[in-house]
């Protein structure tokens, strides 16, 4: 299988069509004028740095119209682009140059000093602006808009590029160890948006609001990607900032995808009740599970969050519960969707019957090869017949939806019961005064292990220890209820929403 130039397709079929909108300054790209701009880049890449098929290009940037051109730039220059998060510290970032080893740099005004700091074994940066400005670029620097000038203006054809061809690199966030470097190739994306456009009825005619970090395949492809792929058209918004992502909800977008903690945000700002949102037409969730209260009350605003699961390593759709069941199966993250299939495995490897709670391993098209330089951890993310191992814990119920329980590594043992704390955590969430809340386990001379409840409560609220463990005690086996709890200001989550247990772990896991 293969793929042909995107661009350049959607440039003959949808060439009055704006294919991006940057919503921080503005600018708006036709199918035409973006298929020029990467075409512009893509002959600098060649001509000027000399670039070679398979090359690595790493971005450094906040989300941004330049960070798809760059995409696809390198698809016409069969480079591989290696987004990085810029949250990361400079030595993190150093990191993961050395592993990728790319031949340039390209990178925003915001990250221009984290950028100088970082060494390529080949000299080639390339700067562009964003809000924060500079005068002047360092000497050895290319300025973006510059290097776009100084091209011919002529089309770059991308060549016909193999499913199995590498496109970009996505490192994971690292939470379990050192990041790993997930290959992404032409095949992955494309069945991606085969999956999320067919689950979602995506068409032309769509206005997709982007706020997920683009280092993430959420940011990439959920729905950016995908709305190239229709012809649609992508706004990005460079992060979450809610006054103006309710203004585009309400404005112009028709389609919607966050995390969890991205609509719990929305939902405590105070434009949230007074907000209309009467031409969205489809609203999503992934990345972790979303607190069934929290679907519950944005059910009660008219507004049915179809949530789903899905992987760096699975391009990233892999679950989409239909619209019609969002509310009636509220929880579930619904069935396989068209080009995947799934198992849910015990110990053993065998399958498992309706309800009861396993491991979900994942296979289809859309599934990454595996990991950039780390043969082992690629091996070790397989099963011998070749399913992709999720690491999640799953039940399927008799109807075949699916429901996540919890990531296997933050389950816990409590006198020998297995205890999830995602199950704990929808508990904690149906109480009033809670803002947020995550659940670890800790040591325990008596029970092996016993919960403890890290929340935020919300403004003017007072709720103590002995409160909310009483609060969990109504609702939960004696063995599940939270033994501790500590407040805390805010939970540390990564760039994706995440909530980062490991850190919870070290600070609180005692």
């Amino acid at each position: 299988m293969y793929v042909f130039d995107l661009l350049q397709k959607r440039t003959e079929l949808s060439p009055d069509t704006i294919a991006l909108v940057d919503t921080a300054t503005g600018r708006e790209y036709t199918y035409p004028q973006l298929n020029e701009r990467a075409s512009r880049l893509a002959e600098f890449f060649i001509r000027d740095l000399h670039l070679s098929k398979g090359d690595r290009v790493a971005v450094l940037c906040q989300n941004s119209s330049e960070c798809i051109e760059i995409l696809y730039a390198s698809a016409k220059a069969g480079l591989v682009m290696v987004p990085l998060n810029w949250r990361l510290a400079p030595a993190e970032l150093q990191s993961i140059l050395n592993d990728c080893s790319p031949r340039a740099l390209l990178y925003d005004g915001y990250c221009l000093e984290t950028a100088q700091s970082l060494v390529l074994a080949d000299k080639y940066y390339i700067g562009f602006r964003t809000d924060k400005s500079y005068d002047e670029l360092p000497a050895g620097h290319f300025a973006y808009e510059d290097v776009l000038a100084g091209a011919s203006g002529n089309i770059v054809v991308m060549p016909e590029r193999d499913f199995s061809e590498l496109w970009y690199l996505l490192y994971t966030s690292g939470t379990t160890g050192k990041p790993k470097g997930v290959l992404q190739t032409y095949g992955t994306t494309t069945i991606n948006a085969l999956n999320i456009g067919f689950a979602t009825d995506l068409t032309s005619r769509d206005t997709t609001l982007n706020l997920l970090p683009q280092f993430h395949a959420g940011g990439l492809n959920l729905f950016t990607n995908p709305t190239l792929h229709a012809g649609g058209t992508a706004l990005i918004q460079r992060s979450l900032e809610p006054a103006e992502t309710f203004r585009l909800l309400a404005a112009r977008a028709t389609m919607f995808f966050g995390v969890p903690a991205v609509y719990l945000f929305l939902s405590q700002h105070p434009d949230f009740e007074k907000t209309s949102f009467a031409q969205m037409r489809s609203w999503s969730c992934g990345g972790a599970p979303m607190p069934v209260p929290l679907l519950e009350m944005y059910a009660t605003r008219g507004i049915v969050i179809r949530q789903g699961m899905g992987m760096t390593e699975t391009g990233p759709t892999c679950f989409l519960i239909d619209e019609k069941n969002a509310v009636a199966k509220i929880g579930s993250v619904g069935k396989p969707q068209l080009y995947v299939d799934t198992r849910i495995v015990g110990t053993d490897g065998n399958d498992l019957g309706a309800n009861e709670a396993g491991e979900l391993i994942i296979r289809g098209p859309g599934i990454t090869p595996g990991y950039w330089n780390m043969p082992e951890a690629t091996k070790a993310a397989f099963t011998d017949d070749g399913w992709l191992r999720s690491g999640d814990i799953a039940r399927r119920d008799e109807d075949g939806y699916y429901y996540i329980i919890d990531r296997a590594k933050d389950m816990y043992i409590s006198g020998g019961e297995n205890v999830y704390p995602a199950e704990i955590e929808n508990v904690l969430y149906a109480c009033s005064d809670i803002a947020e809340a995550a659940v670890i386990g800790v040591s325990d001379e008596k029970w092996g292990e016993v919960g403890k409840a890290v929340v935020v409560l919300k403004q003017g609220c007072l709720a103590t220890e002995s409160d909310i463990i009483a609060f969990c005690a109504e609702r939960l086996a004696k063995f599940k209820v939270p033994k501790s709890v500590v407040f805390v200001d805010a939970l540390p989550r990564n760039a994706a929403g995440k909530v980062v247990k490991p850190e919870l772990r070290t600070m609180y896991g005692t």
